[in-house]
């Protein structure tokens, strides 16, 4: 089964959703607004995905945290990922034990042919 975790007003995911629906795969979509994840599910993502790129430095919640300032290491961004799930660069996908962020076409067809 295929997860798609993020927000579903996020433009990302509304195109990841357009996606896979467009291409008839069957997905959950784990709203962090309804259903928040926690540093248990957060942790293995970081397997396939860099700190980097998870967490989302261009959001308005890192802008209006003030995070800048704070010049936090892997391990604290970690600890904000787990507690402010909307600093989580979206779409987090998870397909066949992996998992990639952000939503890119190109990337899709990789992924899913």
């Amino acid at each position: 089964m295929i997860k798609l975790y993020g927000i579903k007003n996020c433009d990302s995911v509304k195109k990841a959703i357009k996606y896979l629906k467009a291409h008839e795969l069957e997905f959950e979509l784990i709203d962090f607004k309804i259903i928040p994840v926690d540093c248990d599910t957060i942790k293995p993502w970081l397997n396939d995905i860099d700190m980097k790129l998870l967490f989302n430095t261009r959001g308005t919640t890192y802008r209006t945290l003030q995070l800048k300032t704070l010049d936090l290491d892997d391990a604290q961004k970690l600890e904000w990922l787990c507690k402010e799930n909307l600093l989580i660069k979206r779409p987090v996908l998870e397909y066949d034990g992996h998992f990639h962020v952000a939503f890119n076409e190109e990337n899709y067809n990789k992924i899913f042919n």
